[in-house]
């Protein structure tokens, strides 16, 4: 096999309509023109969310994980009061690793979702 990228990351739901206007509408990520309504995609920078509804597929709906999307933004506090105003839950306090800033939610289907922030170089020195 020959790896060539990962062309997209899927988020399982049970509501087509509720989780785009979550990822769009909330979360801001920009919706693919090309995707239609039964098959949304949403995109952040470099990566594109397909939004499933994994029963359609053959699949049960097991939501995501904690944490198991990091969405990147500029300052973690601010986002996170931002999405408190919306009515967003997060799970525990935001969380400073030493060199980046975390803090845990999930979206209406239970997919774990984290705000993340680093403010120190990686290893090889480049910065984020």
């Amino acid at each position: 096999m020959q790896a060539q990228k990962v062309d997209f990351v899927s988020i399982p739901t049970r509501d087509l309509d509720r989780a785009a206007s979550f990822y769009g509408d909330t979360l801001g990520l920009e919706r693919d023109p090309l995707s239609d309504s039964a098959w949304p995609e949403l995109t952040a920078g470099n990566v594109t969310l397909a939004v499933v509804v994994p029963e359609q597929i053959g699949m049960e709906f097991a939501p995501l994980p904690t944490g198991a999307i990091a969405i990147r933004v500029p300052d973690v506090a601010d986002a996170r009061t931002e999405l408190e105003q919306q009515g967003i839950a997060f799970e525990g306090d935001t969380f400073d690793s030493g060199a980046c800033h975390m803090a845990f939610f999930r979206d209406p289907d239970g997919n774990g979702l984290m705000l993340h922030h680093r403010y120190k170089p990686y290893h090889d020195g480049s910065t984020p």
